[in-house]
């Protein structure tokens, strides 16, 4: 790989992180994870750093060509910023939109790459919905829906917080971006619900928040429609907005995750779906395209990974792989859905979205 960048920090090696780091060494990078706690699983260099301590992070932040940020969203502004002043390439995995509005403002000011929503919601999303637009004179919708699910639900909730409680709860509470009627606006959360079924089984979508990125900017005036919800199994929207609205946990975000995770824990055998789609007219004829695709757990280096944990870590370094070979551009905010889906799909770690559903090894 002929590499305009190749020193990478990865903040934060929890589940997603570990991953990341693990998956940018296998592709080549000289890769340095860095974290509160000491970890002695990683084939790559590992130093104990806290990222709230500002001067040692931008003096660790000198020794590396670009910075990989899994760390929660509340943390990711501050390293933004060091990261920008230190010209050190940016990417992360938030779904909050005002981090990302701050962090696009802060890229004008800059010449490096500033690439947060790398992940698979906002992230890997945006980049099929864009592709599938392609090619419409006329665009009526683009759908995008994602879910990230036990395989063999239990309960009337039929959840495990695989993913951060933290970033759930904020989708659940938080208002969404959409364009309605070729009129951008926002919407609650929790809405517009609807029924999908993706290989027989039948599941619901409603409205979270800040899955769709950026792309309401990029497509305003270009479709009519443009929306993201989450995919869960019948029943979670109505048992979440009796939690959260009617028992007024949304008062307490903090004790929300907490009850849940304690209910509902993280497990091992998941399943993320996909489910986008865009419709409109070519040649005076109305067409849709759909990319409907099912994930699983995969072995890599001899370990199994939860899906959500290998789906968004491959998103991540597929872009970062994308930004050292010249795929994308080498500095600027970069947006999902300007990324090219086939080089994606191309690239050493965007390949995992092309195993075959059922899961595969990877080595």
């Amino acid at each position: 790989m002929n590499k305009r960048l190749d020193t990478i920090l990865v903040l934060g090696l929890g589940k997603v992180g570990h991953l990341v780091g693990l998956l940018l060494h296998n592709s080549g990078f000289r890769v340095t994870g860095a974290d509160l706690h000491n970890h002695k699983d990683c084939p790559f260099t590992v130093i104990k750093l806290d990222s709230t301590d500002t001067h040692s992070l931008g003096k660790t932040l000198q020794g590396f060509d670009a910075v990989v940020s899994c760390l929660p969203y509340h943390f990711n502004i501050a390293v933004a910023r060091l990261a920008a002043e230190n010209k050190t390439h940016y990417f992360d995995l938030t779904e909050d939109v005002q981090t990302t509005k701050e962090i696009m403002e802060l890229s004008g000011k800059h010449e490096t790459i500033m690439a947060p929503q790398c992940g698979l919601a906002p992230g890997f999303i945006a980049i099929i919905g864009a592709s599938l637009a392609e090619g419409f004179a006329r665009i009526r919708n683009i759908k995008l829906r994602v879910g990230a699910l036990p395989k063999h639900p239990t309960g009337l909730l039929g959840y495990a917080f695989n993913w951060s409680p933290e970033g759930v709860v904020n989708e659940y509470l938080n208002d969404c971006e959409v364009i309605e009627n070729s009129k951008r606006k926002w919407v609650s959360p929790l809405e517009w619900v609807e029924t999908i079924v993706i290989h027989g089984n039948v599941l619901e979508a409603f409205t979270t928040s800040g899955g769709l990125g950026t792309m309401c900017d990029t497509y305003e005036g270009r479709v009519e429609n443009l929306d993201y919800k989450s995919i869960r199994y019948p029943g979670h929207a109505k048992l979440m907005n009796f939690l959260l609205h009617e028992l007024l946990m949304r008062e307490d975000r903090v004790s929300t995750g907490e009850i849940l995770v304690n209910a509902k824990p993280p497990v091992n055998e998941d399943v993320v779906y996909i489910h986008a789609s865009a419709e409109g007219w070519i040649n005076g004829n109305l067409a849709r395209k759909e990319f409907v695709k099912v994930y699983h757990p995969i072995e890599i280096n001899d370990n199994t990974f939860r899906t959500i944990a290998w789906t968004t870590a491959a998103s991540v370094c597929a872009v970062v792989e994308m930004a050292a070979t010249g795929a994308i551009s080498d500095s600027g905010f970069i947006r999902q859905e300007e990324i090219s889906f086939d080089r994606f799909i191309a690239s050493h770690n965007g390949r995992l979205f092309a195993l075959k559903e059922h899961g595969g090894k990877i080595t």
